[in-house]
């Protein structure tokens, strides 16, 4: 495989996005430095447009540029998101990951409800389509008390109907039908409007018909750079269906209060592969060593149900209110392991059930006037459930169950002194109950942060902050057992740790620009007692793990980002790095300097958009290029070569809006124009040795070129 030197193409792509005429729409919203405050934040022209709004504690993209996408995965959305990447090509595997780390150490938020749930180790712990976001809010890092958790959070809100009705309007609809050869086809419906002065309503349903997609170059390829016998390029494994569904009804009880219920189905069905985050080198292997099917009938299934109530009051204060339950259920038809009869013991129906319900309530207060504070406070609460159920062809049925209960209170005050000058302490109490195969114990912590920002004129600002960290032991994979397979560990304690961040960003009119921005944040995240699920069990064979704290670890790096905006022009460039290592515990020093598996290279994303107003086009670019990572030991990670292979990938997308026609949207785009081989670094790479299947190479392959079309009358 020919492969660019990463370092050369990066400065010739970095100096060329400077003068490119195709590309990213990617304005600056927030600030880095500035996340939770309103000072040297550009307004923002809220449009609306059926797009995905989506923030950043670092950069803005706006709905617009998020359209012209043709987003039909979460990938699509973030990965050009300094600091964020997506893992996972299979519609079953969005796995997003902050700073390397997974989402399981990230706060995820479906309007409102929870959503983090480790269903399968197989596959991500969110699934959603793209087009049914609203907007998309992440936070880069625990920078304050507010999200808790390790890395950060990622706050998903869909679409509702008073954003999408005109001044005037009543009713309306919106068709779509969307087509890519590479290899997929999509239909939504959607309609909305006034069922009265004070109540509306959205109904949206999508389908997604889902192919296997054919790799980059054409080929599947083995860790040695050879075509694997028996397969023609394709990924088996894929295909499949996506359904998914939203009704909501929205009540504006007065002009300060509105309540929303809101209802969502999801359901992903396919003859999919048993490892859906794992090459279909790996899959073959396997497949061929135990003489059982390659692809097993599965379906995924998730509803939500929402309350959501805001209100304001007096005249600076406002609160947001959700309850929610959100149910996953993952079941698959194992009665293929009949088919060896070595394996017929393990032959049956298997069933996972996540449960997450709960409240969650943020406040807002201003206060003072010669001194300004601005009280955000709330409570959190978790009630997680889980169930696996195995109905075995011998008539023998295996269940098992767990459950944890998260409870948080918050307040951070942001004091203003009126000067430049503002200092933003907050505290907050966790208590943290699970009754698990592994702990059956209640951990509680106070956690505190301290922020400190200064503005020294109107386009420059320095911001540092520090914020402890919490998190208690996670409950058991749901889909292998929900725990019942787990070894028992009464002394495993919670994680616990420090971020610590200083960022610097500027926004002004310099260089000729309609606007200029650039943003830098420094980061050091220690996790203490980090937890691993897969540690060796001390006394143990080879092949016996358990769940236990086995050092401390430290991820360090910085997020770039600057942008130009000049008319209908408009350029962004990212760089971030991300490192981590293990300071590990005497019992586990054979993991000592490990690094969390799921880093990545340095990443660069450059992009840009050119309007044609007269036209009523608008042209688009974006490029992803990530650095390779050298074989070294990681926690998790493939055993026998866990090097990670450089990739760049460019996509191209044109958007035609006619004015004469008004509602239409045509969109044609190229995706991974150069037809690059790839996996995403923070997918599943590398080579292992499995003592019964022997080498894997377990590299997650992306989908090769892809040419897409999407057609919309919104009426």
């Amino acid at each position: 495989m020919n492969r660019k030197p990463f370092a050369k193409c990066a400065i010739a792509l970095a100096i060329s996005s400077l003068f490119t005429s195709q590309a990213l729409y990617a304005e600056q919203q927030k600030s880095t430095v500035a996340d939770q405050s309103s000072e040297a934040v550009t307004a923002i022209e809220r449009v609306k447009v059926w797009g995905t709004e989506v923030k950043s504690s670092s950069v803005y993209m706006g709905g617009a540029a998020i359209e012209i996408k043709q987003a039909d995965h979460i990938s699509d959305l973030l990965r050009t998101i300094p600091g964020v990447d997506v893992g996972g090509a299979h519609s079953l595997n969005q796995r997003i990951t902050i700073r390397s780390m997974d989402d399981k150490d990230l706060k995820i938020t479906i309007d409102g409800a929870n959503q983090n749930t480790y269903m399968y180790h197989h596959m991500g712990n969110l699934q959603i389509h793209a087009d049914i976001l609203k907007s998309v809010d992440i936070e880069v890092g625990s920078n304050s008390v507010i999200n808790g958790g390790l890395g950060g959070a990622v706050h998903f809100e869909t679409k509702e109907a008073k954003d999408l009705l005109n001044e005037g309007e009543t009713f309306g609809g919106r068709v779509q039908v969307n087509y890519g050869d590479n290899s997929s086809s999509g239909l939504s419906l959607t309609g909305y409007g006034q069922l009265s002065d004070s109540v509306d309503f959205l109904a949206y349903y999508n389908l997604v018909d889902k192919d296997n997609y054919t790799v980059g170059g054409g080929k599947i390829l083995d860790a040695d750079g050879n075509e694997v016998a028996g397969t023609s390029g394709e990924v088996a494994g894929l295909e499949g269906e996506v359904n998914d569904a939203l009704i909501k009804f929205g009540w504006d009880f007065d002009a300060e209060q509105r309540f929303e219920v809101g209802y969502e189905l999801y359901q992903d069905k396919g003859d999919y592969s048993y490892r859906p985050d794992m090459g279909l080198a790996t899959d073959t292997a396997i497949t061929e060593s135990l003489k059982v099917p390659l692809l097993w009938p599965t379906e995924f299934t998730r509803e939500t149900f929402t309350l959501n109530y805001d209100a304001n009051w007096g005249e600076s204060s406002s609160i947001k209110a959700a309850v929610f339950t959100n149910e996953s259920e993952l079941n698959r038809d194992e009665s293929g392991y009949a088919q060896n009869p070595k394996f017929a013991g393990w032959a049956g129906d298997i069933t996972g059930t996540a449960t997450n319900s709960g409240v969650h309530i943020l406040g807002n207060s201003l206060l003072g006037s010669a001194i300004e504070h601005e009280l955000t406070y709330g409570l959190d609460v978790v009630q997680y459930k889980t169930k696996y159920q195995a109905k075995l062809i011998s008539g023998k049925v295996n269940t098992s169950n767990e459950k944890a209960l998260n409870s948080a209170i918050f307040i951070e005050d942001r004091i203003d002194f009126g000067n430049g000058f503002a200092v933003i302490p907050g505290v907050r109490y966790d208590s943290y109950d699970i009754e698990s195969a592994v702990v059956d114990d209640t951990f509680t912590q106070v956690s505190a942060a301290l922020a400190a920002q200064y503005t020294f004129t109107n386009s420059f600002i320095v911001k540092a902050s520090s914020t402890q960290l919490f998190k208690g032991p996670e409950i058991g994979e749901v889909f292998t057992g929900a725990g019942s397979r787990d070894s028992a560990n009464a002394n495993i304690k919670a994680e616990t740790g420090f971020n610590n961040e200083l960022a610097f960003a500027y926004e002004d009119d310099v260089l000729g620009a309609d606007s200029f921005t650039a943003g830098l944040t420094l980061f050091n995240t220690q996790i203490d007692d980090y937890i691993y699920d897969n540690a060796q069990l001390p006394g143990g064979g080879p092949r016996d793990t358990w769940k236990d704290n086995i050092g401390n670890m430290e991820i360090e790096g910085f997020e770039f980002y600057t942008g130009y905006s000049l008319g209908g022009l408009k350029l962004q460039l990212t760089y971030s790095v991300a490192e981590s290592e293990l300071s590990a515990f005497d019992d586990y020093l054979s993991l000592d300097g490990g690094r969390l598996d799921r880093q990545q290279g340095d990443t660069l994303s450059a992009a840009a958009d050119y309007s044609f107003t007269d036209l009523d086009l608008a042209l688009h670019w974006d490029m992803l290029m990530v650095d390779d990572v050298e074989d070294g030991l990681a926690i998790d990670g493939p055993s026998l070569d866990n090097a990670k292979m450089s990739y760049a990938v460019h996509n191209l997308s044109i958007s035609w809006q006619p004015n004469q026609l008004d509602g239409l949207s045509i969109i044609f785009g190229i995706d991974n124009v150069f037809d690059e081989f790839y996996a995403s670094q923070s997918s599943h790479t590398g080579t292992s040795f499995h003592p019964l299947f022997g080498k894997l190479y377990l590299m997650d392959y992306e989908p090769g070129r892809n040419i897409k079309a999407t057609i919309a009358y919104q009426f």
